[in-house]
């Protein structure tokens, strides 16, 4: 889901292996190593979703009824504060899908911001097993009490170099991860930042010792998992000047998949002529 933050994304990386047996040690950066090429492999086989996206933060509350298609994804703005839209803001949004419809040097380029922001999180999705040294704490029902998950806590590895800025980020996170002990897919995963840390992704800053992320995973059905829960409580500073403080929470919901040979015109059109359910 491409639409998604993409800061965020790089840290969904938590084909099924065999469990170990109870008197037998979990090896915790093995399981994370397999789980990261879950997560890979998945993509791979990914058929494109339709839902609805509400995102919440200090200034706004909007609902998206979002299609994905091969052509990138596109989205309709369907609620404001959890209420529908006036007419008036409601055919401002109509408006604003036709043209985009009868421009698709807009849809293009959108669409090559989301490949590069997926590569991004592909690479630093790679370097996780190494990037934290992780403590497997045994097994516990999954937070979302869907079954039985392996708890892991995890600590900046201080052996691990990272290649550039964007990974830089990973020297000041510590928290806790649960994966699911079936498919080995992460459930929730808790982070702190436990030191000041610079990062980059397409602009330099730092982040302020002391913020939070927290995310929810789900099987949707068919063994397909997706962010379900996101929530960022980060203050820092953007370019070292303009002060950064994020508090935001994104829920996804009502997952449907998209008929086959759905491009970015037709998916405008089932945007269109079709109502969305307003999350709750």
């Amino acid at each position: 889901m491409a639409t998604r933050t993409p800061f965020l994304l790089l840290l969904l990386a938590l084909t099924p292996a065999a469990i170990s047996q109870p008197d037998q040690p979990i090896d915790a950066t093995a399981l994370v190593r397999r789980a990261v090429q879950n997560r890979m492999d998945a993509a791979k086989t990914h058929r494109p979703l339709r839902y609805l996206l509400r995102k919440t933060d200090e200034h706004h509350d909007t609902t998206k009824d979002i299609i994905e298609t091969g052509d990138g994804d596109v989205a309709r703005l369907v609620a404001i504060n959890g209420q529908p839209l006036s007419p008036e803001a409601n055919q401002a949004e109509l408006d604003r899908l036709n043209t985009l419809a009868n421009h698709p040097d807009i849809q293009e380029h959108r669409h090559q911001r989301e490949q590069k922001d997926a590569d991004r999180v592909n690479r630093l999705m790679r370097l996780l097993p190494d990037a934290f040294l992780y403590r497997y704490e045994g097994t516990s029902p999954c937070p979302d009490g869907g079954g039985t998950c392996h708890h892991l806590t995890f600590s900046p590895n201080p052996s691990f170099e990272p290649p550039d800025l964007e990974a830089a980020i990973f020297r000041g996170l510590a928290g806790e991860v649960w994966i699911d002990q079936a498919q080995e897919r992460l459930t929730r995963l808790d982070a702190h930042v436990i030191a000041n840390v610079d990062f980059g992704w397409g602009i330099l800053g730092k982040l302020d010792k002391g913020g939070t992320i927290q995310l929810e995973q789900s099987d949707i059905g068919g063994h397909d998992w997706e962010l379900t829960t996101l929530k960022l409580s980060l203050t820092g500073k953007a370019l070292m000047f303009k002060s950064l403080n994020i508090q935001m929470t994104e829920q996804a919901s009502h997952f449907s998949q998209v008929p086959p040979g759905v491009d970015y015109r037709k998916a405008i059109q089932l945007l269109e002529n079709s109502g969305a359910p307003v999350a709750p």
